[in-house]
């Protein structure tokens, strides 16, 4: 059971049913309206937990009822929140979600506590953990945190994993840290500046990033599946999707994430993590909620060996 440690973002996620998202000064009238619980950070923790990966969660909520039901419901899917803290200065960050009938969404989100979550407070933290195999990050914290977990798990011999979400420019020493990078097609364009139109495109930006100090690339590419450059052979390979049919797509790349870490975390291959990976992102899509879609493992294999849709 590899141990993932997640340094990232808790979020309620607030979401409205529609069935179409609205255009810039248009109001549209929604169907169903939720509450839950979501983050990137907290996402690809909890997905991590159902596949069976022993994780502790670093991150911030505030000192109210936001925080804490984030904080029990992470109990609750078996997540070592030791290390999430309480802010008494900030709100809980929140998402702000609008599902259309296609499943496609858009978000908005205040950050809160998660922006809180400080350089110092991550290394008294990790220097209290055990042994950890994999870090997984998103950018849903400040970047000088992101930077300090970098060094850290670099110093400890810990594969780093990154989500670079949402969308920023990062410095070539926080990316030299990476083992694995993980972006789609937006955020590869934003820190490549390079098109990623094409399947010749995409190739020439992820070998970009190679030459920006990454280990390895995994492009994903939405139901076209994702794109993986090998940093160690210089190899590309394109990994298919799963056919499903799609419900939500709001918490897709963060169980992609942390299957891909689950993946590598038992020792698969990087394409063979990333075949796993493609499964647990397909499975969740079908189901509605962040959170709630993640699938369990025994969902997964039955999909990623057998080809059987629950």
């Amino acid at each position: 059971m590899p141990h993932i440690v997640v340094v990232g973002s808790l979020n309620m996620d607030l979401v409205v049913q529609v069935p179409t998202i609205p255009a810039p000064g248009e109001t549209v009238l929604g169907d169903n309206f939720a509450t839950i619980p979501g983050g990137k950070g907290a996402n690809q923790a909890v997905a991590a937990a159902r596949l069976g990966a022993q994780v502790s969660l670093i991150g911030r909520v505030g000192n109210d009822a936001f925080g804490e039901q984030l904080l029990a419901n992470a109990r609750r899917e078996g997540i070592d929140v030791t290390h999430v803290g309480r802010d008494e200065t900030a709100a809980s960050g929140i998402a702000m979600i609008c599902v259309d009938a296609a499943g496609q969404n858009n978000i908005a989100v205040a950050s809160g506590a998660n922006y809180k979550l400080t350089a110092d407070y991550v290394r008294v933290a990790w220097a209290a953990l055990p042994h950890v195999d994999l870090l997984v990050m998103p950018l849903e914290t400040p970047l000088e945190t992101i930077e300090t977990a970098v060094a850290l798990a670099n110093q400890s011999g810990t594969k780093v994993i990154l989500n670079p979400a949402p969308a920023q420019k990062l410095p070539a020493h926080i990316l030299a840290g990476v083992d694995v990078l993980v972006p789609n097609e937006p955020e590869t364009a934003q820190l490549t500046d390079m098109p990623v139109d094409t399947s010749h495109e995409a190739r020439l930006a992820a070998q970009e990033l190679l030459n920006l100090g990454v280990s390895h690339v995994v492009l994903t590419l939405g139901s076209r599946g994702a794109l993986v450059l090998d940093g160690a052979t210089g190899q590309f390979s394109e990994v298919a999707p799963y056919p499903v049919t799609v419900v939500d797509t709001t918490a897709a790349g963060d169980a992609f994430v942390a299957g891909l870490a689950m993946g590598l975390g038992e020792g698969r291959s990087l394409v063979e993590a990333v075949r796993f990976a493609n499964a647990v992102g397909a499975l969740a899509v079908t189901k509605q909620g962040a959170q709630p879609g993640m699938p369990a493992r025994a969902e997964v294999d039955n999909l990623f060996e057998k080809g059987v849709l629950p």
